[in-house]
């Protein structure tokens, strides 16, 4: 897949990308673990078909320490016995926040009630934050094609 055009060349992207990276690091260091917030960004951009964002994440989770096991269970956590309570409720609040357009009322509250149970309000500001940047990113790599594949681990940082 070639690229509709180079987003690291162009002086507005690399000035929404530089304040898209202000609104991550907002993120951090609030009651949601940091290995969790990279799943989440993994289950969106899995849903968004984003190449590029799963190449990063992906490479990131595993350079952190995430196991090849969770990464690839990933889109199959529902089923999968290695996330915590804590993580599927992460991993569901991604899911309904991503499909957002799926469901006429929005995130269910059901959902929303079970993320609370296990994040503070902080965390819950962090958990959706994430969600909603992560799907602005993969919106920016899908329409701009952005080509998936040479992201090194840290590259971003």
């Amino acid at each position: 897949m070639e690229a509709r055009l180079n987003l690291f060349a162009s002086p507005t992207a690399g000035k929404l990308i530089k304040a898209f990276n202000g609104v991550g690091r907002a993120a951090e260091g609030t009651s949601v673990p940091a290995a969790t917030l990279e799943l989440v960004k993994i289950r969106a951009s899995q849903i968004n078909g984003c190449g590029f964002c799963l190449d990063m994440h992906t490479k990131d989770a595993a350079a952190a320490g995430e196991s090849p096991q969770r990464l690839h269970m990933v889109g199959a956590w529902r089923e999968a016995t290695v996330f915590t309570e804590a993580e599927r409720a992460a991993l569901e609040l991604a899911e309904e926040g991503t499909r957002i357009a799926d469901a006429a009322g929005g995130v269910p509250d059901a959902v929303w009630e079970n993320a609370a149970k296990h994040y503070d309000e902080e965390g819950l500001v962090a958990l959706v934050a994430t969600i909603a940047l992560i799907n602005a990113y993969n919106r920016l790599n899908v329409v701009f094609r952005q080509p998936a594949g040479d992201y090194r681990p840290g590259q971003s940082a």
